[in-house]
């Protein structure tokens, strides 16, 4: 069975309204259909990918890219993560057990069982061990990049915004320019987004975290025409890379809505 009729086939509770449905709902005119498969709603890489897309909804819209993702959590979950980041709580749909995970065969993370630990204490200690790179290829580098800044990158912070970053004191953008500029990702200008969203997961964790067994799974995106062919896919393999392109995790549209648009 190919991923589009799997997932043309499975449903899942809609934050919006509490209705379980066909996650592809509303998405059979659409020319793109972007289906994103995130790990937990509490996850470094859901924050950040919901970051991305808020930042660039408005030229995915003019795109006619309709967005539809599945996030680990239950519906309390899936409210605080729409409230936080802004991202559709009519295009987010939370499964409580990672089933969609299991069912495309996405990498589960580092696996290590100690003896008389609970399976949400071994999660814990698992997901520390990939925050340290282990079974978690590519993670450290990516942490450095958030302090050391990417010229690749695009600026993340514009100079006239405040950012609350506890336990930092409120960062006015313009700070990031002693670093060299503007115009790029700035040093520290992502670890302090970074540093943002861990304090709100810490200060939000059994709400974005109702079940800890998971705490390492991974996710995947996936991009499908009109026609449900498959265009382009990434599957995680890392905290922190849920993108082939890190410095642009968007930029893997470009080629396909040029190719469309042709």
């Amino acid at each position: 069975m190919s991923i589009y009729s799997i997932l043309s086939q499975t449903e899942r509770q809609r934050v919006s309204d509490g209705e379980v449905v066909s996650i592809l709902n509303g998405c059979e005119s659409s020319s793109l259909q972007l289906v994103l498969i995130l790990p937990q709603l509490g996850d470094f890489d859901s924050f950040e990918y919901a970051w991305w897309l808020r930042r660039d909804s408005e030229r995915l819209s003019e795109q006619g890219i309709t967005i539809r993702a599945v996030g680990i959590g239950n519906r309390t979950s899936g409210q605080r993560f729409c409230s936080y980041t802004g991202f559709a709580a009519d295009c987010l749909f939370v499964d409580p057990t990672a089933q969609v995970h299991q069912t495309l065969n996405l990498y589960s993370g580092l696996s290590v069982r100690l003896p008389g630990f609970s399976p949400g204490l071994n999660a814990k200690l698992n997901l520390m061990f990939m925050c340290a790179g282990i079974g978690s290829p590519g993670t450290l580098a990516e942490v450095f990049r958030g302090y050391r800044g990417d010229a690749r990158a695009p600026q993340l912070i514009s100079d006239d915004e405040i950012v609350q970053a506890p336990p930092l004191p409120p960062l006015k953008g313009s700070f990031f320019k002693w670093a060299g500029g503007k115009g790029f990702q700035r040093p520290f200008e992502l670890a302090t987004l970074r540093l943002r969203n861990m304090a709100e997961v810490l200060t939000n964790w059994n709400t974005y975290i109702p079940n800890p067994a998971y705490l390492t799974q991974r996710g995947a995106t996936f991009l499908f025409n009109a026609q449900g062919e498959l265009l382009y896919e990434h599957r995680d393999r890392a905290i922190l890379g849920f993108a082939a392109d890190m410095s642009n995790p968007l930029s893997f549209l470009t080629n396909r809505v040029s190719d469309r648009i042709r």
